[in-house]
């Protein structure tokens, strides 16, 4: 059946819930290709599913990384906005909708996966850091990346342990040490590539390589690290979901292994061909591969 043949046949809410996991389809569609090749790798039990997930991320984001400043928002407005935006989301799980398209469809995959406030509240307590915090040291550091990317791994781990249950339930211990490790490797190679925008634009330092005694490559060690703990747990995720995974990882070890040799004002990024090859590879079921220190 076609989508508007579906469009067609669906009524009420039945058509609300398509149209708004298709609103949350078009914001990745946008904002990443390299996190939407890796979502096309997901069987479609939970495909959908992660791109509501991301949907809500990325707006919430935009509030804080531009796009609301640009429209005349001072940063207590954004907060505000942002508060909003949390107390919709959480108000539409309890209630089962919501008249923002993408909180409608991240509460649906939330009610069916076991999303609850433990991973909402810390992603958008990270977000609101953005507004009042510049200059991290390690501890803060630590704290932003538990909200803004350990818990986000962790959302699409509820998704594909519990995606198409009737009941949610906990992931085991180790996938979830494999979720919080891969997401904090993702979000430290971000803040290396991104290290001169977030200086010069946003006025964000978050690795304070200048201020403390980390050095870059101790930064770079401990993505590759992170990435390797990660990479052991993927057998141990549902099949549908482990293509996926191993594209996203071995999407970020080429750029960790890009950014050893790259400088430091320098936005690595992994040419078309190479993704190619890590889809590819990811497709045959191969493992992901180890970063290049």
């Amino acid at each position: 059946m076609t989508d508007r043949a579906v469009a067609t046949a669906a009524t009420g809410l039945a058509l609300y819930d398509r149209t708004a996991t298709d609103a949350a389809s078009v914001v990745i569609a946008r904002y990443s290709t390299s996190f939407g090749l890796a979502c096309r790798l997901l069987g479609p039990r939970v495909r959908p599913h992660v791109r509501t997930v991301y949907a809500l991320v990325r707006v919430a984001d935009e509030i804080v990384d531009g796009p609301a400043a640009a429209a005349g928002l001072s940063p207590a407005a954004a907060g505000a906005l942002l508060d909003g935006l949390e107390r919709e989301t959480l108000e539409a799980i309890d209630r089962g909708f919501s008249a923002n398209l993408v909180v409608h469809a991240f509460a649906r995959t939330a009610r069916e996966c076991g999303i609850g406030a433990d991973l909402i509240t810390p992603f958008f307590t990270a977000m609101r850091t953005d507004l009042t915090l510049a200059q991290h040291d390690a501890a803060s550091h630590d704290a932003y990346v538990y909200g803004s990317a350990e818990v986000v791994g962790l959302m699409c781990l509820q998704v594909f342990v519990n995606a198409g249950h009737a009941q949610p339930h906990a992931a085991e211990p180790g996938l979830v040490d494999g979720a919080r490790r891969l997401g904090r490797a993702f979000q430290d190679v971000n803040f290396l590539r991104d290290v001169d925008h977030d200086s010069r634009s946003l006025g964000r330092d978050y690795l304070a390589l200048d201020r403390d005694t980390r050095t870059r490559g101790e930064v770079l060690d401990g993505i590759d690290a992170d990435l390797a703990a990660a990479a052991a747990t993927v057998p141990q995720l549902p099949a549908d979901c482990r293509r996926a995974v191993t594209a996203a990882h071995d999407l970020f070890a080429a750029l960790s292994a890009r950014l050893r040799t790259a400088g430091g004002d320098d936005r690595v990024r992994v040419p078309d061909g190479v993704k190619a090859v890590i889809a590819a590879r990811a497709l045959l079921g191969l493992a992901p591969r180890a970063a290049q220190a």
